[in-house]
């Protein structure tokens, strides 16, 4: 496993939000699933912005983050199973198809990304014109912020439908899974019902 820090420093709701009513702006507040509790971590919101015609922004806001595990700075790098310890996610899925896309951003700043046919079937790892941007914010207090920038040239075209999602890991090996949506008994982010948001189409001009 990834090397990690755990360092202790000195926090409703559930489901999908609209943050704002721009319809290129979106947010989620997640919730763990039930069946892996966090110890310390109390809420986690996500902010989605797509205004930018190049970039499409993301950030993660983790409260209540004193006790949170984190992979040492690595640099931007490709690299698989980041979901083994603290990483945040973000899947997307054209409309009116079953392929999507994943992405997964680890605070040590390395990155993935994954296509699939179907779900979790026909997988492959796509060439990407530019790395996503990551930026790890933390802290002596248990607020932690995570920021990511992707090109939107890696995306696929608009509309689509998406979830943001989080592995977090804290200390003691515990493990949780957020979502702002969970169906199974399982965490399973994979599963379309957890594609809660939806990003139109630029308006023609």
């Amino acid at each position: 496993m990834t090397a990690r820090d755990c360092r202790t420093g000195k926090a409703e709701l559930s489901g999908r939000v609209v943050i704002t009513d721009d319809e290129h702006t979106d947010g989620a507040i997640l919730t763990p699933h039930p069946a892996h509790p966090p110890l310390l971590v109390g809420r986690v919101a996500v902010m989605l912005d797509a205004r930018d015609p190049h970039w499409l922004r993301l950030r993660w806001r983790i409260e209540g983050a004193q006790r949170l595990c984190v992979p040492r700075l690595t640099g931007r790098r490709r690299a698989d199973e980041l979901w083994r310890t603290t990483c945040f996610e973000l899947f997307v899925q054209p409309e009116g198809g079953s392929s999507y896309q994943e992405w997964n951003f680890s605070p040590s700043q390395s990155w993935a990304s994954y296509d699939f046919v179907g779900c979790r079937s026909g997988m492959t790892a796509p060439d990407v014109p530019r790395p996503p941007v990551i930026t790890w914010r933390g802290g002596a207090s248990g607020l932690r912020l995570m920021d990511v920038a992707i090109a939107r040239a890696g995306l696929p075209p608009l509309p689509w439908r998406y979830g943001l999602t989080a592995v977090l890991e804290e200390e003691g090996g515990r493990v949780s899974f957020w979502a702002a949506v969970h169906r199974a008994e399982k965490p399973d982010f994979h599963d379309p019902a957890c594609f809660t948001g939806r990003l139109a189409a630029p308006a023609a001009a």
